[in-house]
């Protein structure tokens, strides 16, 4: 699984001109799903994603030392398989690495349900849906994160 992360004040997502998801502060987080994905990636994820000291404590504003958990953040979790693309040959992106569909929606739903166990407000897009993406960055601070990288990775 690939996730990019980002702080924010406040992000929603629409479809069809209906917002199906919304978080005031928090994170954005774009996730994609690979063919290579192991069954426990997500939960791998999503504990490096809520355990992230990328907000300042509250009163402070330079010291990045709390967790979205900390600071009584929101997520908001969008599926996005470009994050699976592949422009080393050519100028289209290829896809190939990417997990199809059908096991893909089943491993995001999965991922988000998870959250939703957390005690975080959870927002999500809608899967395989042309969304339009509004969000309001704080820092920036944008974070990408690859489960293929954990065998290297600390937790």
């Amino acid at each position: 699984m690939r996730a990019v992360v980002q702080r924010v004040s406040e992000a929603r997502v629409e479809v069809g001109g209906e917002v199906t998801g919304a978080i005031g502060p928090g994170l954005l987080l774009y996730l994609g799903c690979g063919k290579e994905d192991r069954p426990d990636d997500g939960k791998w994820l999503l504990d490096k994603v809520l355990g992230l000291r990328i907000f300042p404590r509250p009163g402070e504003h330079e010291k990045m030392d709390s967790s979205v958990l900390d600071v009584g953040g929101g997520l908001l979790v969008v599926s996005q398989f470009t994050l699976y693309g592949d422009v080393r040959k050519g100028r289209r992106p290829s896809f190939d690495g990417a997990m199809p569909p059908g096991p893909a929606e089943i491993a995001y739903d999965a991922f988000v349900a998870d959250a939703r166990t957390r005690g975080l407000p959870v927002g999500t897009g809608r899967f395989r849906a042309d969304m339009r993406v509004h969000s309001v960055g704080v820092g920036p601070v944008t974070i990408w994160l690859d489960t293929a990288s954990r065998a290297i990775l600390p937790a």
